[in-house]
């Protein structure tokens, strides 16, 4: 029987120190919303445009010589991918990304300028853990999936632990109430790990809700038949992860979902207010704060998760198109 690693504060801690040893603190703006100072943090400001950083760097860094040179495949639809491929590139492995033909183009295009080979499928007929499973068992890689990893959840929890620094030295006091992005949850599993004191509350767009729904009913909740249309890519999970679900179950976190209205809304306050391109996927938790869905309150860290953007369907948000 394989025993699966379980992600755990320390491990957050951990990863917190390593990725503070290669890369700035991500900005920390300080907002107003009906007379309470909100804190967003901008993750879109990565290297790679988005936090799966992160969570890249804590699972690459933590293979052995063996395991390197062998390479690693991943499967995401362009942000993992990128996060992945500038890891590799720093510690000279050979990645590979399993990526949906309709990725944007620019998340497509960035992997491979990072030195990655992008293996294409279609999304809605073609699994894509099936195609990455095959191709790293066929090359004797390491499998690093986007979200169902202990190492890859607790390099995300990382971004909680700078937060919290930003936080305090700004005043505001630790995080309380974290209000953060999700599609496989593992960006919210880990501030959940590394920031054991704060509610959670997960946002995701309106029919791609699993994790929401999964929360509330107590089981893992997949995507339904027939989901609507979505601008946000890099939230189209069709399943959470066991290990993001049980620790965001544990710890009583809440779900909600945002409209692709108000997702554009959030795209467009983003771009006025604080100067900051965000794509649909990042902007879903700041959607939920402008749209009253979830309420401002002292001690919020709202979380700005990427900001890798198709240019022609930007312009059209930005025009209220």
């Amino acid at each position: 029987m394989t025993i699966v690693r379980q992600p755990t504060r320390a491990g957050v801690r951990d990863a917190a120190a390593k990725v503070a040893a290669i890369l700035p603190p991500t900005p920390l703006f300080v907002q107003r919303f009906g007379g309470v100072e909100v804190a967003l943090k901008a993750e879109s400001l990565q290297p790679v445009g988005a936090f799966k950083i992160r969570g890249a760097w804590h699972r690459l860094t933590a293979l052995d010589d063996e395991a390197r040179a062998r390479g690693v495949v991943a499967f995401s639809s362009g942000n993992h991918a990128q996060g992945v491929a500038w890891a590799a590139k720093r510690l000279g492995i050979v990645a590979t990304i399993v990526m949906p033909h309709d990725a944007p183009a620019v998340k497509r295009d960035a992997t491979l300028a990072l030195g990655a080979e992008v293996v294409g499928y279609d999304r809605a007929t073609q699994s894509r853990e099936q195609i990455a499973g095959q191709l790293a068992e066929a090359r004797g890689a390491t499998l690093v999936p986007s979200f169902d990893d202990a190492w890859v959840i607790e390099g995300q929890g990382s971004a909680g632990i700078e937060a919290r620094r930003q936080m305090e030295a700004a005043g505001l006091g630790e995080p309380r109430h974290i209000v953060t992005p999700c599609g496989g949850g593992g960006l919210a599993a880990g501030l959940a790990l590394g920031l054991t004191e704060a509610r959670i509350t997960v946002v995701e767009p309106e029919g791609w809700d699993d994790m929401r729904r999964s929360l509330e009913a107590g089981w893992i909740e997949e995507i339904g038949p027939n989901p609507p249309p979505t601008a946000c890519d890099s939230l189209q999970t069709q399943r959470v992860s066991p290990l993001t679900f049980d620790v965001l179950s544990r710890r009583g976190a809440e779900g909600v979902a945002v409209s692709e209205t108000e997702t554009a809304a959030a795209q467009r306050w983003a771009a006025a207010k604080l100067r900051l391109v965000l794509e649909p996927g990042g902007a879903v938790a700041l959607a939920a704060l402008l749209a009253g869905t979830v309420r401002p309150e002292p001690g919020m860290l709202v979380i700005l998760s990427g900001g890798n953007v198709d240019v022609a369907a930007y312009a059209k948000v930005l025009a209220g198109d």
